[in-house]
């Protein structure tokens, strides 16, 4: 019985789990990363850079930053005004707002923008109301950023929570007390103990926002030059074998993953020195 004990523990010893863990991260993410670095630079420098430069790799990124710039600001402001409701207020359907807040975690990014499609498309229940106005919501920007707000909405909200319910309202409140306006408490007592969890929503919603293929890729036609943002670049480069000009603009997605990693790991430090 000692026996099988001492061989059971030697199974499950550190430097096996240690392996085990090494090994499967290697096979799942650093070897196709060093993949895509090796396939991008393998024929020189000079191949990357001509392949950034293309017209269309531009266009894609200036459409990413682009939806990126409209859909976090709002999002911000969304999750700040959800949070402080949830981590201040007690009122019937609270589990339910948090519940609707937490649905695009759980919802496939293909079928938001399918719902999308279905809610704005030219058959949809709101599409011959846009069409009348002459508004163009898919294959367009604003189709787009419909569902790169709809894949965003829970980060800031989430981040945020936590750090109202862990801080309390009884500094809100003697400040409230002195005469303080709401603009005043919010200014100086809210957002200063918040700040760290405020921006570690705002840089999760970012990297999602430059990220997202799913959804938008179903809302925005995939038309190079026009409705394809970097993530999409990269899958239609590909298909049309492309693959310099392709790689090359998965490196420049995976250096945005490192750099959010980065501050995702400074902004913790802070929050939990906070």
């Amino acid at each position: 019985m000692q026996t099988k004990l001492k061989s059971f523990e030697f199974k499950l010893s550190p430097q096996w789990l240690i392996g085990i863990t090494l090994t499967y991260l290697a096979l799942i993410l650093l070897i196709p990363i060093l993949a895509i670095f090796y396939e991008a630079f393998h024929q020189g420098v000079l191949v990357f850079f001509k392949s950034i430069q293309a017209r269309a790799f531009i266009q894609a990124v200036k459409l990413t930053v682009i939806i990126a710039l409209i859909s976090v600001p709002l999002n911000t402001i969304f999750g700040l005004c959800a949070a402080w409701v949830l981590a201040r207020k007690q009122f019937w359907g609270r589990t339910l707002f948090l519940s609707v807040i937490d649905l695009p975690f759980s919802i496939s990014p293909v079928v938001a923008g399918l719902m999308i499609v279905l809610l704005y498309g030219q058959n949809g229940w709101l599409g011959s109301l846009f069409e009348q106005a002459n508004i163009k919501i898919l294959f367009a920007l604003p189709g787009m950023v419909i569902a790169t707000l709809f894949v965003t909405l829970p980060f800031v909200a989430r981040e945020v929570i936590p750090v109202l319910e862990e801080m309390g309202s009884d500094q809100e409140e003697s400040a409230c007390t002195l005469g303080a306006s709401d603009w005043q408490i919010f200014w100086r007592v809210t957002l200063p103990n918040i700040r760290w969890g405020l921006l570690y929503g705002i840089l999760l919603t970012n990297a999602r926002a430059m990220g997202e293929f799913g959804a938008v890729s179903v809302v925005s036609g995939s038309i190079l030059g026009k409705t394809a943002t970097l993530p999409i670049f990269v899958e239609q480069e590909h298909m049309n074998y492309a693959t310099e000009s392709a790689f090359a603009a998965a490196v420049v997605l995976a250096l945005l993953a490192c750099v959010t990693l980065v501050l995702k790991e400074i902004l913790e430090r802070n929050t939990h020195s906070a």
